[in-house]
């Protein structure tokens, strides 16, 4: 998995993930102490409002920034997006009303959604190499999760020596370092649009156009329409964790600050255990077969978490919530990981911003139904209901993948022998090089190598 590294680009690239999610996962934890201190027994509401207003500015501004960003270098794009978020953490310290929360949030998650689409998209330009990719996106995901324990690990160790707001600075540090570290590097012309729309041999779309035009692409493939569906269920099960893991801790257990980030670093090694061992399976299992089972284990593990919230004490509780936890943060990175491969191979490479950009927006769509969920049901009709409509909500999204995806067109894993013969994209649109681009036939499955789906 580590030879990917011996690429300087992406090796910074990576490096600059990595230190900005760990200064994220400070702010996270910060965040919901924050709000804790703000609202007391309310926080979860707090945190499931501040979160739906962060969906709500991936979901609406990703898809016109990944428009826009085909006229602004994205190297300056990416440093401009790193020193913004860096400047909103500064002002979190401060923060003394819950509305200012809520502002902050907002322009905080604008620069982000600015930031991830734009990144996502780089990388299978300096990783073209099937194989290679599949392995970066584990490394990704790796880095999410050593966010996940790192973060919390450290965020206890400074909570014992100073006050949580002090957490904000190491976020600020983090998106300083990022910027650093992205200036570093050349990063590779992104594809000729204007290419593109000269193929069609129409005018250039108007930026409302193209952005809806991202996410009509990404909703016509039957596969993407099933990663939709598997983005939902993982929502469902990390909006629980993310909303209310403060909640369960200090309201529900009665158990000290210092155990949030240690519920919060569960989630993060089931998760991180998944992406270590992923890339091998994948190099042998078909994406579907690992995917959409882990769908369905997170409709039984929220159904296993409902119990625990309705019991009334026991000390086995505590282990309890760590041991679902981790099975949650498990069963997203079987989901997670493989979705870059699904976007690559059905999508032509000077669309790959639009379709990573509208990937982004939907699947930010999703939490932007289950924050809400997690947060305001569990505040008004208590947390057991909450649970039990998440799991609903899950069960129903692994239906819904299933009947998008059948098996017939992801019957064999991946293989790395090289790119599938090219078929049709879409009438006018240039496939461009045999390796970049692995257009899939709209109406039935490509012959020859079975590419990841």
């Amino acid at each position: 998995m580590l030879s990917v590294l011996r690429n300087r680009t992406y090796r910074h690239l990576l490096t600059a993930q990595v230190v900005a999610l760990a200064g994220t996962g400070l702010a996270t934890v910060a965040l919901g102490l924050l709000a804790y201190d703000l609202a007391g027994a309310s926080a979860g509401a707090v945190l499931g409002t501040a979160l739906a207003i962060k969906m709500a500015a991936y979901v609406g501004i990703a898809p016109v920034v990944a428009v826009l960003a085909h006229r602004i270098p994205r190297r300056r794009l990416l440093v401009a997006a790193d020193l913004a978020r860096a400047a909103v953490a500064l002002a979190l310290p401060f923060v003394t009303g819950v509305w200012q929360v809520y502002l902050l949030i907002f322009v905080l998650q604008a620069a982000s959604a600015t930031f991830t689409p734009a990144f996502q998209s780089v990388i299978p330009e300096v990783l073209p190499d099937e194989r290679d990719y599949t392995r970066a996106l584990s490394l990704s995901r790796l880095a999410y999760d050593t966010e996940s324990l790192v973060s919390p690990a450290l965020a206890a160790g400074l909570l014992a020596l100073v006050g949580y707001r002090w957490l904000f600075w190491g976020t600020v540090i983090g998106f300083l370092a990022s910027a650093v570290l992205v200036v570093s590097v050349i990063l590779p012309v992104a594809a000729a649009r204007g290419a593109v729309d000269g193929a069609r041999g129409s005018r250039a779309p108007s930026v409302a156009a193209r952005s809806l035009e991202g996410l009509r692409l990404f909703l016509s493939v039957p596969r993407l329409r099933a990663l939709l569906a598997l983005d939902l269920a993982v929502a469902a099960g990390g909006a629980m964790v993310i909303v209310n893991t403060v909640v369960y801790v200090r309201d529900q257990l009665g158990r000290p600050a210092g155990d949030v980030p240690i519920a919060l670093g569960a989630y993060g090694g089931g998760s991180m255990a998944v992406a270590l061992l992923l890339p091998r399976v994948l190099d042998r299992v078909a994406d579907r077969s690992v995917m959409v089972p882990a769908a369905f284990g997170i409709a039984g593990l929220l159904a296993a978490l409902a119990v625990l919230t309705s019991t009334g004490g026991g000390g086995w509780r505590w282990p309890a919530l760590l041991a679902v936890w981790a099975g949650l943060g498990a069963a997203g990175s079987l989901i997670l990981t493989p979705g870059g491969r699904l976007l690559r191979a059905a999508v032509p490479a000077a669309e790959l911003p639009a379709a990573f950009a509208a990937q982004f927006s939907l699947s930010h769509g999703c939490w932007l139904l289950a924050y809400p969920l997690a947060g305001w049901l569990g505040a008004t009709a208590g947390l057991p209901a909450a649970v039990l409509a998440l799991a609903a909500l899950a069960l129903a999204a692994a239906f819904l993948a299933v009947r998008a995806w059948r098996p017939a067109r992801d019957s064999r894993p991946a293989t790395a022998t090289g790119p599938a013969p090219v078929t049709a994209a879409r009438p006018g649109v240039s496939a461009g090089p045999a390796r970049a681009v692995r257009p899939v036939h709209r109406h039935r499955p490509a012959s020859g190598a079975s590419l990841p789906r």
